[in-house]
């Protein structure tokens, strides 16, 4: 199997890149993992500090591997992802979860990608996105795919930063790529877009500060001194990603299941806040928003109730105030409490 056939094949297969490094490429990955976990950056996100010899070194998750295929697929927005936080009184959601899972349209399509490569050249063959011990982005960079940015996330010159990333390691001996250096130079316009300055220092995020983090991995309550930075944020934050300047070279999605669905475009808070266990569960059917559950995300739509100037819809949150999820009836008593102040 020639590497130039294997490329093609990926990109057959509806990735927009895809590069190879060798499982020992990331060495430095170790400690800055481990200074990371020391500083508690990673706050809730507990399997962080799981299998960290796997995440470190890819070599001892899976040693018989030789080489790594690293992929990368667009789902770059049709529309500006920053537009819904001038509309107070509708959701905002995080552009990848605006339609189906990645999760699942990615992997399908390494598990096509990988067979073909059995059928070409035989090897053995273990595919990876984003819910194993494997450090991607380091990866990423190691095989030329980009570059992890100042917001912390895969850059490239030619997908900008909206893209997918998933791996194949096989046995077989690939010809690994040169890896990508660092085009940030001296922008900062990802930092300096951060609602809540969750970046410490350059290339690092605070994720207890981080509002993608605290609206999808953080569970109870948020601090309160934090709760007014999330604007209508209900599922993530895009903000450092849109503020790249390298997204003007963006590809856009080739699959159109990345596209928005027309409800989750602009979603009304007041629609989204009466939602039960049953309603929530059907109306995210299929959607990475649904792993959270009702309560994290009724959480969510309070405090962007809270924060908006809807005092009218004060009669539909008083019920959730003796919600039986303390996290919810405590959203729904401050966003009460905001909305009288707005008044």
């Amino acid at each position: 199997m020639h590497k130039d056939q294997l490329i093609a094949q990926a990109k057959a297969e509806g990735f927009s890149a895809a590069y190879v490094c060798r499982p020992d490429a990331i060495p430095h990955v170790p400690a800055r993992l481990a200074e990371y976990v020391a500083l508690g950056y990673h706050g809730q996100m507990g399997w962080m500090t799981e299998r960290m010899q796997w995440r470190g070194n890819p070599a001892e998750l899976w040693p018989e591997a030789r080489s790594i295929l690293v992929l990368g697929e667009s789902y770059t927005p049709e529309h500006d992802p920053m537009e819904i936080l001038e509309h107070p009184e509708k959701g905002g959601i995080s552009v990848y979860a605006q339609n189906k899972d990645y999760h699942d349209l990615v992997k399908k399509r390494l598990k096509r990608l990988a067979r073909w490569m059995i059928e070409q050249a035989g090897g053995e063959v273990k595919v990876f996105v984003d819910t194993a011990p494997v450090s991607e982005k380091a990866l990423g960079q190691a095989a030329g795919l980009g570059w992890q940015g100042k917001h912390s996330n895969l850059v490239s010159r030619d997908l900008g930063n909206w893209f997918f990333i998933g791996s194949i390691f096989t046995t077989l001996d690939i010809a690994p790529d040169t890896p990508e250096i660092d085009h940030c130079g001296t922008c900062t316009r990802c930092l300096e877009a951060c609602p809540t300055n969750a970046f410490p220092q350059p290339y690092v995020v605070d994720a207890r500060k981080c509002i993608s983090y605290l609206t999808i991995e953080h569970k109870g309550p948020i601090a309160p001194e934090l709760r007014p930075f999330l604007g209508n944020r209900i599922y993530g934050c895009d903000d450092c990603l849109a503020a790249c300047p390298w997204n003007k070279f963006a590809q856009a999605a080739s699959d159109i299941r990345y596209h928005a669905r027309e409800d989750l475009l602009a979603p009304n808070l007041a629609e989204l806040v009466q939602l039960d266990d049953g309603a929530f569960r059907a109306k995210f059917s299929g959607s990475p928003i649904k792993r959270i559950g009702r309560d994290r995300f009724v959480r969510n739509v309070l405090y962007a109730i809270g924060n908006a100037n809807l005092s009218d819809l004060i009669p539909i949150l008083r019920p959730l105030c003796e919600d039986s999820n303390a996290t919810v009836a405590d959203a729904a008593q401050w966003a009460i409490a905001r909305l009288n102040l707005h008044q």
